[in-house]
């Protein structure tokens, strides 16, 4: 049984009020079995306090134990024994970083793997801010006219973090269980594609270098953006991140000469960009794909049949989740969020 002192406060509490055993686990939510075991302890002892032991008393006080929390909070990537250093250092007891772990978790601390994002300085902040307050007002309607783009490299062997192995103790090097990698992931491929809640265009290779403002003119938004606009039902809206090629005198020289209009974007806000969770989608179907492509001639073939592949419905559903992603960074007063 593991349970606080105020945790056995509220069972005794709940009890008195006529609640039952079952219905006060479930409220605190503990087990049945520690409500009765608190039950037990008062009934004998009288009281809800822990019983003395022979156990080894803890090593620091509930002060030393809420200083070691805050002193995490204020720096959530220092390691155990980091934090173990800084606290004797500073005129705490000696104690081991697994009791540095112990303490943390039962604060809830626990050791994850973090979420990624790009580092948003003040002005970032400012801007994504500045663009929610611009568009939280629009429609499903109005988002529908923005032909959302971007490029992506897909490498022929990636390896995202997300792939896990089933193995039993011991085996960490087993040749069964090794992810083994190639360098510079054995080859990669770079591409261009656009959507919109109706549509998309087709999957863009990019090849002999990379892309530059003048590829990007004649390549992309001649051969691919102008036509694309024309067949929207009404005036779209373009929009394309502030990578290099996009922001040169000679694109917004050609989108003002054609009378496309651009949709003026915050830097470093990949999270607003639904076609990223595109890029997404299809590199898991590429990856699942059984046989794996193993050539860059495999890989192309394969992110072309996959883009196509893609139901409509779901590029729908993303760009229809601009508001709940305009919301998400509000509430993040511009900061990363999930998306």
């Amino acid at each position: 049984m593991a349970v606080t002192l105020e945790e056995c406060t509220r069972i005794l509490t709940f009890l008195e009020l006529g609640r039952s055993q079952r219905e006060t686990a479930r409220n605190i939510g503990v087990s049945l079995s520690t409500v009765q075991q608190v039950v037990q302890r008062y009934q004998e002892t009288g009281s809800h306090l822990r019983r003395p032991g022979n156990g080894r008393p803890r090593c620091t006080t509930a002060r030393e134990d809420r200083q070691l929390v805050a002193t995490m909070l204020r720096n959530r990537f220092q390691t155990a024994v980091g934090l173990k250093t800084h606290f004797i250092r500073f005129g705490g007891g000696n104690l081991s970083a697994q009791t540095v772990r112990r303490r943390l978790a039962e604060a809830n601390l626990k050791p994850l793997r973090p979420a990624n994002g790009p580092k948003l300085e003040r002005g970032h902040r400012i801007a994504r801010q500045r663009y929610v307050r611009e568009h939280l007002n629009w429609t499903l309607d109005d988002w529908s006219r923005v032909m959302f783009t971007d490029e992506s490299k897909f490498m022929l062997y990636k390896h995202d973090g997300r792939q896990l192995v089933y193995r039993r103790p011991g085996e960490r090097f087993h040749q069964a269980c090794v992810e083994e990698k190639v360098a510079y992931g054995g080859g990669s491929v770079q591409v261009w594609a656009g959507i919109s809640a109706e549509a998309r265009t087709e999957l863009v290779l990019i090849q002999n270098g990379t892309l530059n403002a003048e590829r990007y003119v004649e390549e992309i938004l001649n051969e691919h953006v102008g036509p694309f606009m024309a067949r929207m039902d009404r005036h779209g809206i373009l929009m394309h991140d502030n990578a290099r090629p996009h922001t040169a005198r000679i694109v917004h020289d050609y989108l003002e000469e054609v009378g496309i209009e651009l949709m003026q974007w915050p830097a470093r806000s990949p999270d607003l960009n639904p076609i990223e969770h595109a890029w997404d989608e299809l590199q898991r179907c590429v990856k699942g794909r059984n046989p794996p492509p193993i050539t860059l001639p495999e890989l192309i073939q394969a992110l072309v049949e996959e883009w196509e592949g893609i139901p409509q419905h779901r590029l729908r559903n993303l760009v229809y989740s601009m508001p709940n992603r305009l919301e998400a960074v509000r509430r993040a007063r511009g900061g990363n969020t999930k998306y």
